[in-house]
């Protein structure tokens, strides 16, 4: 029987929390507005499995194109193809750079 590669496949190392960062986020992340044209991180925490996007997205950089819900839609580029992303706001945080 050939094995799984399901959606988690492999991220054991990509999706795991240090000692000092585990337990629940601060409030100000979960609770941050988006307005559509802000550029956020996709940072994805494993603890929260609901609305979590695939790993090949950690720590890209993309912009807020729309609400679905409480969710956001993310527009990122992988390569040189658009992608659209839909999560929740525990998996990004505001772009600073």
């Amino acid at each position: 029987m050939p094995k799984s590669r399901g959606y988690r496949h492999k991220t054991g190392k990509v999706f795991r929390k240090s000692v000092r960062d585990r337990g629940l986020q601060p409030l100000g992340r979960v609770l941050t507005d988006y307005q559509v044209g802000d550029r956020i991180v996709i940072d994805i925490d494993p603890s929260y499995h609901k609305a979590m996007p695939h790993r090949r997205f950690q720590g890209k950089v993309g912009r807020i194109v729309g609400t679905r819900g409480r969710a956001y839609v993310v527009e990122v580029y992988n390569g040189n193809k658009r992608k659209v992303v839909i999560t929740t706001p525990e998996h990004i945080r505001p772009f600073r750079g």
